[in-house]
């Protein structure tokens, strides 16, 4: 297909990788959980959990000394840990969105208290038929959610909670379906065979 304006190159099936997983113009994340391990000052959290996806990266770490801290004192503890490091954790996320290309949110725990500071919320752009639109209007109607937006983002959740395992899984094959392309033979395009024989000229 010609190039145009607006227009970019497009696959068999559409834009990006088949299936609509479009990862392949951003950086790896493979080594993200290493590199903030390697960057986060060594005082700060007794242990990291790091996650992400092709728009946010989620930094929770457990504060050091806090196992025993309940309640009212856990979440100082924590306000007291967002102020202090504020500088020091944009200094860090401006230097992992530049490698990884993807905002950065962060969170702490404390005890039995868990708190994100910030996170972005992403616009998701889909069509449905009649009878999944009565889903959500159900859930709207039965007060489970106050739109119908809020409620596919409380049915996706709902699903994810009960296919964490098989999500884990699914993650893994198409991580090493991407390894296996990567390691495979490369196969010339009909650009590349065109400035090739402009060469041989």
């Amino acid at each position: 297909m010609p190039w145009g304006r607006g227009r970019g190159r497009r696959g068999p099936r559409g834009f990006g990788r088949p299936g609509g997983w479009q990862q392949s113009d951003l950086p790896a994340t493979d080594d993200i959980e290493s590199w903030f391990n390697g960057r986060l000052p060594g005082e700060w959290f007794s242990a990291v959990e790091v996650t992400a996806d092709r728009e946010e990266i989620i930094v929770v770490g457990t504060l050091a000394d806090t196992d025993e801290l309940t309640g009212a004192e856990a979440e100082g503890r924590i306000s007291r840990f967002r102020s202090d490091s504020r500088e020091t954790r944009m200094e860090i996320a401006d230097e992992a969105q530049e490698r990884y290309r993807r905002k950065v949110s962060w969170g702490a725990r404390a005890g039995d208290v868990d708190e994100l500071f910030t996170h972005i919320s992403v616009p998701v752009m889909t069509r449905l038929k009649q009878p999944e639109r009565q889903v959500l209007d159900t859930l709207v109607d039965a007060g489970v959610a106050r739109s119908r937006s809020e409620a596919l983002s409380w049915a996706v959740k709902l699903v994810g909670e009960h296919t964490e395992t098989w999500l884990t899984d699914l993650r893994a094959a198409m991580a090493e379906v991407d390894k296996l392309r990567a390691e495979g033979p490369q196969v010339a395009t009909a650009t590349d065979e065109n400035d090739a024989d402009d060469e041989q000229d």
